[in-house]
């Protein structure tokens, strides 16, 4: 079976009502990133950071996978798939796709104030105030802040060395290190980008662009490959 990589990005979350990352006013849900993703905003104010991860939590768990997601996840009829994702939702595993890698983390877990590698399923939505893990630390939402290394990146980009198909849904490319992904993936191989606005590459060999949102492209793309 070929190996198909597929890295996707909020845009492909947006069609299932959740909110990009950072919308064109800089803000995520009308908060300065600054206060509400990074080391520093825990510390100043945790229970606000705290806050804005559960209300984001419960909207994760209310939302529901759409046609790009089952889409991606029917082509493991034919391909080894593996998805790295941007997104720190799991509309992609709720769809079927059975091997997921989180570059930024996944919200449905918990982790450890002190040792990211200590991570814990969450019952329900909420992670209230002195919950804490098995090292007596408070337990906060496991997503990747910036100012923090992402642990995922080495091994996502030995999986882009190795694609023999690849396809980038629903990313502008603006976030590094995952942005920088793509520049991993053999020249020969074919890519695929699908976005309503497609982002500049600087990349050689073959790049096919699908000027579409992710609900139509990708079913389109996905029934194109499936009859190869």
């Amino acid at each position: 079976m070929k190996n198909l990589v597929v890295l996707t990005g909020a845009g492909i979350s947006a069609e299932s009502g959740l909110k990009t990352f950072r919308d064109s006013d800089g803000l995520w849900e009308g908060y300065n990133i600054e206060d509400v993703a990074t080391p520093e905003a825990w510390e100043h104010n945790p229970v606000l950071v705290q806050q804005f991860y559960n209300e984001r939590r419960k909207t994760v768990l209310e939302a529901k996978p759409n046609a790009a997601h089952y889409a991606l996840a029917a082509l493991e009829e034919k391909y080894k798939v593996t998805i790295i994702t941007q997104n720190i939702d799991d509309l992609h595993e709720r769809a079927g796709s059975t091997n997921v890698v989180h570059l930024h983390g996944i919200i449905t877990r918990s982790q450890s104030s002190i040792k990211p590698e200590l991570t814990y399923p969450i019952d329900g939505w909420e992670i209230k105030m002195g919950e804490l893990c098995e090292l007596g630390s408070q337990l906060r939402a496991h997503v990747v802040w910036f100012g923090e290394p992402v642990p995922m990146i080495e091994h996502a980009a030995a999986i882009c060395v190795g694609a023999d198909v690849f396809m980038l849904i629903g990313s502008s490319l603006a976030v590094y290190p995952a942005a920088g992904l793509i520049g991993y993936v053999d020249r020969e191989v074919p890519k695929y980008i699908i976005d309503p606005n497609i982002p500049s590459v600087n990349v050689k060999g073959p790049v096919i662009k699908i000027q579409e949102k992710a609900t139509i492209g990708v079913p389109a793309l996905v029934n194109e490959l499936l009859k190869d």
